[in-house]
């Protein structure tokens, strides 16, 4: 899959599992044994789920190469030597990621990455339970140059992307090497983990829903029911040296805030009938990302709000949607 100069390059450095997904007609109670109106085994992983979002808005969904991409996507990971490690690197290519970065397990009986997820079909509202497997071998070392960060032979990428359910100690290293490198990083850290005051310093964007802004700024979930207290938790992570962040608060919308105080508003949500909310998460930092890497390669200054009203836009057409990668939009879908 060829690359060039003019092309932007974003790596996604993060998990790949299979999803196991189950619709049921309510979130079941303690104790209780209840039976699914029906159930899916599909692709996901957040790590993967973003490079999907970033592969398909990048190109219509005509495209069979990566002609007329508007980036270069790379995913870098590791899945199991098994039928689902298999599927996910194909369905990944299938959608224009270059997985010359996956690394397969050459382990007896390495597993793939699982995740078990319930879909409450009222609501559209998901509860998901992780298995790690191959992606808890995918370690510091890994990252230790910056020549890591992107497939062989590229050029070192404009953006990468993380999230922690790959190991922290992985993601810190992967921070450091960007960050000597000059390499723009985008953290989407779920599952929130408390994170050390470096693994902020320099962090270009940082992506947090209510429960993760919640746990990393350690303050009540509660406080951010308010324009105000959105800014209050804003400005714990602008003092810990963030450039740029974003909340995403579901219905409510989202609220960003940069660091020189210039740009700071709550974008109201698109209207959505909501069937899955699997993935909207991941198809938002897809679409922030693509906006800042273009904006970047034509030497635009980078507009904070445009972005997140085109990332709402585009999370809003994936809640309508059951799955994870599948329900992503492409870019013309949006046109």
């Amino acid at each position: 899959m060829a690359t060039t100069t003019s092309t932007p390059k974003i790596t996604v450095l993060g998990s790949l599992n299979i999803d196991l997904v189950a619709y049921v007609s309510h979130h079941p109670l303690p104790g209780e044994t209840m039976t699914a109106n029906s159930v899916a085994v599909s692709p996901g992983g957040k790590g993967a789920n973003q490079a999907v979002a970033c592969a398909k808005l990048s190109r219509s969904h005509t495209s069979s190469s990566s002609e007329g991409e508007t980036a270069h996507i790379t995913m870098l990971g590791t899945v199991g030597a098994d039928s689902y490690g298999t599927l996910l690197k194909e369905n990944l290519a299938k959608h224009g990621v270059d997985v010359s970065g996956v690394r397969v397990l050459d382990a007896p009986g390495s597993k793939t990455g699982m995740a078990m997820i319930v879909v409450d079909e009222p609501t559209g509202q998901n509860r998901i339970i992780l298995s790690p497997e191959a992606n808890h071998f995918l370690q510091p070392e890994h990252v230790a140059d910056v020549a890591h960060l992107s497939a062989a032979g590229q050029e070192k990428p404009d953006l990468l992307i993380m999230q922690l359910e790959i190991p922290v100690p992985t993601v810190l290293q992967a921070l450091k090497t960007a960050k000597q490198n000059g390499v723009q990083v985008l953290l989407n850290p779920a599952p929130a983990v408390p994170l050390p005051d470096e693994a902020f310093a320099g962090l270009a964007h940082l992506v947090v829903n209510e429960t993760e802004a919640s746990i990393l700024s350690g303050l009540e979930e509660s406080v951010l029911d308010t324009e105000e207290g959105l800014e209050k938790v804003g400005k714990v992570f602008l003092q810990r040296a963030v450039k740029t962040v974003i909340v995403t608060l579901g219905g409510r919308g989202v609220f960003f805030m940069t660091d020189n105080g210039e740009k700071k508003g709550l974008v109201q949500a698109e209207k959505a009938k909501v069937v899955d909310t699997t993935a909207a998460g991941d198809t938002f930092v897809g679409m922030y990302a693509l906006e800042v890497v273009t904006a970047a390669k034509k030497g635009e200054r980078f507009d904070i709000e445009r972005a997140v009203r085109k990332a709402n836009k585009a999370a809003a057409k994936t809640v309508e949607r059951a799955g994870a990668q599948d329900s992503i939009p492409w870019r013309d879908e949006l046109l």
